[in-house]
């Protein structure tokens, strides 16, 4: 029996708890699937943001879903926080543990249940790596679309709880786009479906609800998500510019012309530096920008296609355009974007990376007053982005070893979220707000907007113990009447909640 000795920074009354869930837990799981060792519990103290960690009272790991759904029950039985993980690849803090709570990782349930080529749907659990439903379907000609750069490594789990977009969400949209039903726990342990494999199931939209929740409506234990069918054509074209503007103003002008490519990416100077440092991947000499567009579909309207992107790229400034040849060259014109993030490493010991999103139109604009920000604090930013879309992800690169240096960089970084509310966008385009992004939410709604969206999650989870702490900068009172009150709640008192 764990004792509150082994964990010290859990409080007595919860231990009890944690307690009962692990005995739950250690009945339904064999011994390498319950872990309270604090020394092993560190190694889930964070996601892929490791600015936030904790570590867990107690990590579990599930093999299916009634697994899953007897542990939540036994967390809803003793009011035991939980949290789902999948890959640990977010990043922006949505899987941080809770210290005094239950993290439930759901990497060993990783099976591809179903490839139905005749209904273009697979059937995954939420352990299966993204790439990996891709590479099931290939062989019957079909592919899953979205792709976030660590699609090599991170969960479909984790895609609908972030709602996941990728390169490719220009043309095919975001993870919401290609899910039509889930099997799903709700914080009481119940196992519910929501959805199927028809593409609009009637009645409430609760599916739509609960991708993207960024767990705090429950846990998705299985997904059935469209495939996508093989284009004829792919054509990949690396495009250099002296500037950021530039390559903003080509961005604009083919989506202008009414063309959707397949993906419009774009990285500027010290993204490509960072890149070429990592992978080689030899981009254009001297570019202060480059895109990457990939043209996909039949055969003749992608030949159309490539002649006016290539001309409205020239049109606007591009001094050299090198279209891949074979699968190794568009491999590696991908790789260099692709390993944009980890490749900061090479430059900069740490940075934060930010996820908001804008009108592509203002893209010059807003790239201008990300430099200017950059020069006048003294902070470094790499630009790389879903350009065709208007997703940017700078990378704001800082020493901490330097006193005040994370702390330059969060405002730097905080700034650039207000320019992208500023010009009509959003603090987050797919890597969810999490523990991150909570203080920049009233910046974006209203009190009411954030009321609202609580009395939703208090529907699914009046406990709050699915991933509390997460998304709303101060939570609900869920049972609370909304509105002002004169006497103060004993936790309002306490400063651990505000009634709204």
């Amino acid at each position: 029996m764990t004792t509150t000795e082994d964990r010290p920074d859990t409080a007595a009354g919860a231990t009890a708890g944690i307690d009962a869930v692990a005995d739950v837990a250690r009945r339904l799981l064999p011994e390498s699937g319950v872990i309270t060792d604090r020394t092993r519990l560190r190694t889930y103290e964070c996601d892929g943001l490791a600015h936030y960690r904790v570590t867990p009272a107690l990590v579990v790991i599930p093999e299916d879903a009634d697994q899953a759904a007897a542990i939540v029950r036994a967390c809803a039985e003793h009011a035991v926080p939980y949290v789902a993980r999948g890959s640990g690849t977010g990043l922006s803090g949505g899987a941080l543990p809770h210290a005094e709570g239950v993290l439930v990782v759901t990497s060993r349930m990783r099976t591809i249940r179903e490839v139905r080529r005749e209904d273009q749907r697979a059937v995954v659990e939420p352990g299966v790596i993204n790439l990996d439903v891709t590479k099931a379907a290939t062989p019957q000609g079909y592919y899953y679309a979205p792709d976030p750069s660590s699609q090599q490594i991170c969960s479909i789990g984790g895609n609908v709880a972030e709602n996941s977009g990728g390169a490719h969400c220009l043309k095919y949209g975001f993870t919401t786009n290609h899910v039509t039903g889930a099997d799903f726990i709700t914080p009481a342990g119940d196992q519910v479906t929501l959805g199927g494999a028809a593409p609009d199931a009637p009645g409430y939209d609760l599916l739509g609800a609960v991708v993207g929740s960024e767990g705090t409506l429950g846990i998705v234990t299985a997904t059935t998500v469209k495939l996508v069918r093989l284009p004829e054509e792919v054509r990949t074209i690396l495009v250099g510019f002296e500037s950021t503007d530039q390559a903003g103003a080509a961005t604009s002008a083919i989506i202008s012309a009414g063309i959707v490519p397949a993906a419009i990416e774009m990285m500027d100077a010290l993204a490509i530096e960072a890149a070429e440092a990592a992978v080689h991947c030899n981009y254009p000499d001297g570019a202060g920008a480059v895109l990457v567009i990939e043209l996909d579909g039949a055969r003749v309207e992608v030949e159309e296609e490539y002649a006016e992107v290539a001309r409205l790229c020239e049109d606007n400034g591009s001094f050299e355009q090198r279209l891949a040849t074979d699968p190794a060259e568009r491999a590696l014109i991908w790789k260099g974007r692709k390993s944009a993030f980890a490749a900061v490493g090479r430059i900069s010991p740490d940075y934060i990376v930010q996820d908001g999103v804008i009108p592509r139109t203002a893209l010059p604009e807003v790239l201008r007053a990300i430099a200017e920000l950059s020069s006048s604090s003294g902070v470094r930013v790499a630009n790389v982005f879903h350009a065709g879309d208007g997703n940017l992800h700078p990378l704001v690169l800082f020493d901490d070893s330097v006193e005040g240096a994370g702390d330059a960089a969060e405002q730097v970084s905080g700034a650039i979220l207000d320019l992208c509310i500023e010009h009509g966008g959003s603090i987050t385009g797919e890597h969810g707000v999490g523990m991150d992004k909570a203080k920049y939410m009233p910046r974006m709604y209203t009190d009411e907007d954030l009321d609202t969206m609580q009395l939703v999650r208090c529907a699914f989870d009046p406990a709050n113990i699915s991933n509390p702490g997460k998304v709303f900068p101060t939570p609900r009172l869920c049972g609370e009447v909304p509105g002002r009150h004169k006497a103060a709640h004993p936790l309002q008192q306490a400063g651990l909640a505000e009634v709204f």
